[in-house]
């Protein structure tokens, strides 16, 4: 069984639907059933049931992204029900910057460690060795600098204060992990209500940054213990939620129950059960069925 959630173009959906339709077919699958959500009726479901021996679960991914584009999907090989962990990263996730790269305006140095925050989200660069050099560049940066830049530059992702808000009041664990840093993950954490951070520490000396990281790095390694080790302490069978951007979130995606990938880079797009392209964060409770007047205004 494969279940199958959607929101797309209301005025295309059902041409659109009745093309999938033909094409999953055609890859081995019989669609089961296919209609609004009662509770969200803006959301598509399918059920797909499985008819050839071994039938292409990515072949599903590429039918409905054709058909579909510019949708928020989420694919689902068991029922899906409300997660009870959330797990997420913040830079381009969380928040709608990376603040690396912000921070790096104010030594005058954007466009050079930007360029290397991209090569590094896409998978081109080892990420502990990209963070290293683009720190080391910021090395005698006034630690006010970090002040300033929260407070002039850092904002939150549409709908990210009511997702986190009402994960929280469907009895769910919010986490926020980071390649990032905590000068900057602690006060987006109580801004939009994560209650648990993991990040980096950027070294500070005299009232600057040193050019290093204390301690070991927040990596894809990292961020997927976290999911794990937070998972095992809900216990056997809990439905887990991660979501993230770039190729440093992968193996956080995949460990989850569910990994969604919000306006991604292509590998992660790729690995994730689905994606946001569509709406804002919020899109993410219209596909767990989350009617909207349970969701927790922030």
């Amino acid at each position: 069984m494969l279940i199958a959630r959607l929101i797309a173009e209301p005025e295309t959906l059902g041409d659109n639907l009745a093309l999938a339709m033909e094409h999953i077919e055609d890859a081995g699958w019989e669609v089961a059933g296919a209609g609004m959500l009662g509770e969200c009726d803006d959301v598509l479901e399918m059920e797909l049931i499985e008819e050839a021996k071994a039938p292409d679960v990515g072949a599903v991914r590429r039918i409905l992204d054709q058909c579909f584009p510019t949708c928020d999907l989420l694919l689902s090989a068991q029922p899906i029900e409300v997660p009870r962990l959330f797990v997420s990263d913040m830079d381009s996730t969380m928040i709608g910057q990376e603040c690396i790269d912000e921070l790096a305006d104010f030594a005058g140095l954007k466009e050079r460690i930007a360029a290397i925050t991209e090569r590094a989200m896409r998978g081109e660069l080892d990420f502990e060795a990209a963070l290293r050099e683009r720190v080391g560049l910021l090395k005698g940066l006034s630690e006010g600098a970090i002040a300033q830049c929260l407070e002039e530059r850092i904002r939150p992702m549409d709908g990210a204060r009511t997702l986190v808000a009402t994960l929280k009041a469907q009895g769910c664990r919010t986490v926020l992990v980071t390649g990032g840093f905590h000068a900057f993950a602690d006060p987006v954490a109580e801004q939009l209500g994560f209650e648990h951070v993991v990040a980096n520490r950027l070294a500070v000396e005299g009232g600057a940054l040193t050019g290093d990281v204390i301690g070991g790095i927040v990596d894809s390694t990292i961020k997927r213990k976290v999911l794990i080790d937070e998972a095992a302490r809900l216990g056997e069978g809990v439905v887990s939620l991660a979501t993230g951007d770039g190729a440093n979130d992968i193996p956080m995606l995949e460990a989850a129950t569910h990994g969604i990938a919000y306006r991604a880079k292509p590998k992660a797009r790729a690995a994730a059960d689905g994606w946001i392209e569509r709406g804002d964060l919020t899109s993410i409770l219209a596909l767990y069925g989350i009617a909207r007047e349970n969701w927790v205004a922030a």
